[in-house]
């Protein structure tokens, strides 16, 4: 006969698969031994793909970027204690972002809670209400399933797994760890509000983080300029506007009379001055977040945005226009400077995205510098840019990279681009064990010895300057190559623009570390004459 915590871990894998989870994580420890068990019978059968980390906050990352990928939750399993506690960084961000993921944590029985029992705390409800919990007590498929196909879709959601020992399978495995869930009654579908706007006044799209094709047909149909983020996924085509960010704060900028908003848009103040601005009506979709309400004021908010026609076409050629001569100007300033630029390293990396290829980017400045180089991508390119938007933090990069690349394994080509901080931020995200799938994933670093997104802000101001490297520039010295080495990543380091081509050119396989050397010194300078641009 099965003990009970085997038999209880095999209804939440089994819950699991039924639910539509076909990636799995798990990092090691001694209470979740009946999960782990459950998932790798399950992986050896084929039902499932099974990735173990050390470190469960990478963990949690790499199962979010799976999820962001595969159009499906993917489940992050640890056990108690502290381990469980690591996973709220990418909870939240999958709650902001409204990506799938069930994580699966195990506890002591309820009869050790508040009696300081060994990795004991309180789990029930530790991730608030980025995830909703069920404390699974029975072996009770039914009540697993349906709490996550009911509480799940968009969203994360947690499964407080109670385990009392004995801990260990005790019948020689798990023979029906290949066999078919039970089926349930899909969700109905929502009905879908839709509004059918007239062409007439001065309209722009913008598209944020996860906006998706829609944007982008909308912008085409009505003839109206393309403000899209890069990972927007409607970054292609020939209305979108490059230089955007520089436009918005000249005269166009100023003509603009309506704005319908796609996605989750985050990068540029001058985007959120646009939405702010009273004399502008925002027409919004919906978004998927936990937060569906927009931080501006909204006329109207539907699930679907048409137009009757196109509208007047000298709008969107004046966008073009004028685009076309700041991206020049753009072009020019950066050759002509001495040294590399993040924005170069940033344009060589887009235009090394092959068709069919996929682009993780990270927070902070590469995404920003990347919205200005992006390469003027075709539609149907299948080129896939995803990063963390739902809260923008710099955590977690790596990780989510690495588990974007095995959940899309048939991208033509795979690339990650992020700041040193941010790369430092993660670096467990490399530690990967012998027996585990790497994928081929190139990371090129924007290393600039700290914060250079500071120098940018108020807090870059020169009355500052004599307490800024000590609160927000944080140099910090570090030898990449000798960290790659420790982790056993092949690396590369670059300090012009051809070395970065050549390198982005010939990749070696596997996950490799191409370093971008830049200055930090001159980076509030740098935007300064690149904003001048675009005389307002």
């Amino acid at each position: 006969m099965t003990n009970p915590s085997t038999e209880l871990a095999r209804a939440v894998v089994t819950a699991l698969r039924g639910a539509g989870v076909r990636e799995a994580v798990i990092a090691p420890g001694s209470r979740n031994a009946p999960l782990s068990f459950a998932l790798y019978d399950a992986a050896t059968a084929g039902a499932l793909r099974l990735h173990t980390r050390i470190d469960e906050r990478t963990a949690g990352f790499l199962a979010l970027g799976l999820a962001k990928v595969g159009n499906r939750p993917a489940a992050v399993s640890c056990t108690s204690g502290t381990a469980v506690a690591n996973l709220l960084p990418a909870v939240v961000e999958a709650a902001h972002a409204g990506v799938p993921m069930v994580v699966v944590t195990a506890d002591r029985p309820a009869r050790l809670r508040g009696s300081g029992a060994n990795q004991t705390t309180d789990q029930v409800g530790i991730f608030g209400s980025f995830a909703p919990t069920l404390d699974v007590v029975a072996a009770d498929l039914d009540a697993i399933l349906a709490f996550v196909r009911s509480h799940g879709g968009n969203r994360p959601v947690h499964l407080n797994v109670q385990l009392d020992e004995p801990l260990l399978p005790d019948d020689g495995g798990w023979g029906g760890a290949a066999e078919d869930p039970p089926s349930w009654p899909a969700t109905p579908a929502a009905p879908v509000e839709r509004l059918v706007l007239e062409p007439g006044p001065r309209t722009v799209v913008v598209a944020g983080d996860d906006a998706g094709p829609p944007a982008r047909v909308l912008a085409e149909k009505a003839g109206w300029p393309l403000l899209a983020e890069p990972s927007s996924g409607c970054r292609t085509g020939d209305n979108v506007v490059r230089t955007y960010r520089l436009l918005l704060g000249g005269e166009l900028g100023q003509q603009v009379e309506r704005v319908v908003v796609h996605g989750h848009p985050t990068l540029s103040r001058p985007v959120a001055r646009l939405l702010a601005r009273d004399d502008v009506e925002v027409v919004s979709t919906r978004h998927r977040g936990r937060w569906a309400e927009r931080p501006f004021a909204v006329a109207h908010e539907v699930d679907q945005v048409d137009v009757t026609g196109p509208g007047d076409p000298a709008w969107l050629e004046a966008w073009r226009e004028a685009d076309r001569a700041t991206s020049r100007g753009l072009d020019r300033f950066l050759a002509a400077e001495a040294d590399l630029t993040p924005y170069e390293v940033a344009g060589a990396v887009s235009r090394a995205l092959p068709a069919g290829g996929l682009l993780f980017v990270g927070a902070s400045n590469p995404v920003r510098d990347l919205d200005l180089m992006v390469a003027r991508y075709e539609v149907g390119g299948r080129r896939k840019v995803i990063a963390n938007r739902g809260l923008a933090g710099i955590d977690g990069t790596i990780s989510s990279a690495i588990g974007a690349a095995l959940g899309r394994p048939r991208s033509t080509r795979a690339l990650a681009l992020m700041g040193d901080v941010t790369f430092l931020h993660d670096t467990t995200g490399l530690l990967l064990g012998p027996r585990e799938e790497r994928p081929d994933l190139t990371i090129v670093v924007v290393n600039d010895d700290g914060g250079s997104i500071f120098a940018t802000l108020e807090q870059g101001a020169p009355e500052h300057a004599d307490r800024f490297d000590t609160l927000f520039g944080t140099p910090h010295g570090v030898d990449v190559a000798s960290l790659c080495a420790a982790a056993r990543v092949p690396h590369l380091r670059v300090t012009g623009l051809p070395e970065l081509e050549q390198a982005l050119a010939t990749p070696n396989g596997g996950i490799e570390v191409v370093e971008a050397r830049v200055r930090r010194d001159n980076r509030a300078e740098l935007d300064a004459k690149i904003r001048a641009l675009v005389l307002p």
